[in-house]
């Protein structure tokens, strides 16, 4: 599959501080082909990638592009040899239009130095017609939907005449609709001879549009293999380093009585009627297409958003808060589908992460204990089994699986009882995602109250006891987890 061999790494290793992120791995990449790059998290996907980018500095191996060797001297050189990379987060101005962004940096100009918005302007419609953008090139981007914006990604590579076009999980946000569209251009780059890296942790899709894996674990080779041929279970297997059954589900045994009650929730944005309720020791499931108002729903109760209508009982008695931390004081913790943003501090450590959420009790006679912060951190880091060095590494080095981790640790330091996670598992490698799904059902056996918010069906079925669908921002179904299938619930989320 593919043509020529376009891009060749060879015994690539790169060392930080106490971490040796890449041991002797290799990667081919041939014209014309979708080369799927996977791996746990931490496994050394991004750092290899950083290092094609220029972004990262080898410390041994050799890359051969067209079968000359290359050193890689910073992202602008990468992108001279006509390397892109399109990561989650879009590197996009959200003032400037759809031609400044693709034209940053290269505008045209005539020979006094002034922009020519004309010869800009047509260009940059040239190449959204390519990717199939339908917006005025004077449209800010923001202005412009989560799948709009990875289309002008897409068109800002093509402008650079990019050969190898890398995605990292690029379909995170995406709406399904989104996602086919994504996928039909990269069907087209195909044809047009471009060579795709695509990083994903979604199976379906590799074995959708993938035609060569190459596996990672623990910043070592591992194998590559045909993505077409080679069995889901196999590819677990090489990834995880152990068999992992996806087929069973992990549900809660024993839920009690009512902590949470929402009747009749209306909220300023996307909610319009949400009745539930949640109960000690169980996991509520949230499905609904992206747009239904699920993570609205969360936000109004805590008091990230505003509430127009509607009671919120906690134990029976009414309440209403105007912030996430009045709802903490009262046991109720929101925890983000946006870990990087609004989940953690990523310049400061795991320890001082973890105390963030209940500061008072590490206050011994008026002074900041560091003695008991280091004690609280080291117990979190053991229960939780958070892969670290140590309790003084920065969170933004720790790998995406581990970086929930320490988010569910600051959850439980809180001493909140009824635990909202929206999107747990987003951007997390199967063997983490076990890890996470089996940690939510021991804290829901130990009488948590857990609210999980998920756009992967399999996920809310494998470990819900009880699944909410929403559509248009109203509750369409309340529906018991035995027995379920994914057409129900589709059923009811898509109003069929």
């Amino acid at each position: 599959m593919g043509g020529e061999l376009v891009l060749e790494m060879k015994n690539i290793s790169k060392q930080f501080p106490g971490v040796l992120a890449l041991d002797g791995v290799n990667l081919q990449l041939r014209a014309g082909e979708v080369h799927t790059l996977l791996g746990e998290n931490g496994a050394g996907k991004s750092t290899l990638i950083k290092i094609l980018s220029g972004a990262h500095k080898k410390d041994s191996g050799e890359i051969l592009i067209d079968g000359e060797l290359v050193e890689i001297n910073g992202p602008k050189h990468s992108m001279k040899l006509g390397i892109s990379v399109i990561y989650q987060e879009f590197n996009l101005n959200p003032y400037f239009s759809i031609a400044e962004n693709i034209f940053l940096g290269k505008e045209f100009v005539n020979k006094f130095g002034i922009i020519n918005w004309k010869d800009t302007h047509a260009q940059a419609r040239k190449i959204i017609d390519r990717v199939g953008l339908k917006r005025s090139t004077s449209t800010k981007i923001k202005d412009l939907s989560v799948g709009e914006k990875q289309l002008l990604e897409i068109a800002k590579a093509l402008s650079l005449d990019s050969r190898i076009i890398i995605f990292d999980e690029p379909t995170a946000t995406l709406s399904a609709k989104d996602v086919e569209t994504l996928f039909d251009l990269i069907e087209k780059l195909k044809k047009e001879n471009k060579s795709i890296i695509y990083i994903s942790h979604r199976m379906e899709e590799i074995k959708r549009i993938g035609d060569k894996c190459t596996v990672l674990r623990d910043g070592k080779y591992i194998d590559t293999v045909d993505a077409k041929t080679t069995d889901r279970e196999q590819l677990i297997r090489l990834i995880a380093g152990r068999k992992i059954d996806e087929s069973v589900k992990k549900t809660p045994s024993n839920p009690g009585n009512v902590v949470l009650e929402v009747e009749s929730l209306k909220a300023e944005e996307k909610v319009e009627d949400a009745s539930f309720f949640v109960r000690e020791g169980e996991i509520l499931g949230f499905s609904g297409l992206v747009g239904s108002g699920r993570t609205e729903a969360m936000k109004a109760i805590v008091g990230c958003m505003k509430k127009i209508d509607g009671e919120v009982k906690l134990n029976g008695k009414k309440v209403s808060y105007k912030s996430p931390c009045n709802a903490m004081k009262d046991g109720i913790v929101y925890l983000s589908e946006d870990r990087k943003k609004e989940g953690l501090v990523l310049c400061m450590n795991v320890k001082q992460n973890i105390s963030l959420t209940n500061l008072k009790e590490i206050i011994s006679k008026m002074a900041f204990s560091t003695k008991k912060e280091v004690k609280l951190a080291k117990k979190y880091v053991g229960d939780l089994k958070i892969k670290c060095s140590s309790e003084n590494v920065q969170v933004k080095n720790l790998s995406g699986g581990n970086q929930q981790k320490v988010i569910i640790a600051k959850a439980l330091f809180s001493k909140a009882k009824v635990l909202i996670f929206d999107e747990p598992t987003r951007g997390i490698d199967v063997g983490a995602k076990d890890e996470i799904y089996d940690l939510l059902v021991a804290l829901a056996n130990e009488g948590y109250a857990i609210i999980m918010i998920s756009s992967d069906l399999p996920e809310v079925l494998k470990i819900s006891n009880r699944v909410v669908v929403m559509r248009e921002g109203k509750v369409s179904a309340v529906l018991e987890n035995e027995n379920l299938k994914q057409e129900e619930v589709l059923h009811y989320a898509m109003g069929v």
